[in-house]
């Protein structure tokens, strides 16, 4: 089964985080201010442990690659590639290894 996190930074005042366990998804959003890192990373705690899955449970990660604000996107990018790379699977259907960039307005 595939367990794949969503990741959408793009816009300026909601970071969208999810799962999708097979053909189920269970999406978040939750309102930021300036400070996107420090609210990614707990939302994909709080998912994971709601459905009892770890990070190395994922198998693939999607990240909203643009368009959209400049630091947004940096951030949910970062966090994709980073964990993509660390738990050696793909983000955004790449090859594993291979980061995607960012496409910016």
């Amino acid at each position: 089964m595939k367990n794949i996190l969503l990741i959408d930074t793009s816009d300026n005042k909601n970071i969208k985080v999810g799962l999708r366990i097979g053909e189920q998804e269970d999406l978040r959003e939750q309102p930021v201010d300036q400070r996107r890192a420090q609210v990614v990373l707990p939302l994909v705690e709080q998912l994971l442990q709601k459905h009892k899955l770890n990070l190395s449970d994922l198998t693939e990660i999607e990240v909203n690659a643009g368009p959209g604000s400049f630091t947004g996107l940096r951030v949910g990018v970062t966090i994709a590639n980073t964990l993509a790379y660390l738990l050696k699977i793909p983000v955004n259907g790449k090859k594993i290894g291979e980061m995607v960039e960012p496409h910016y307005t």
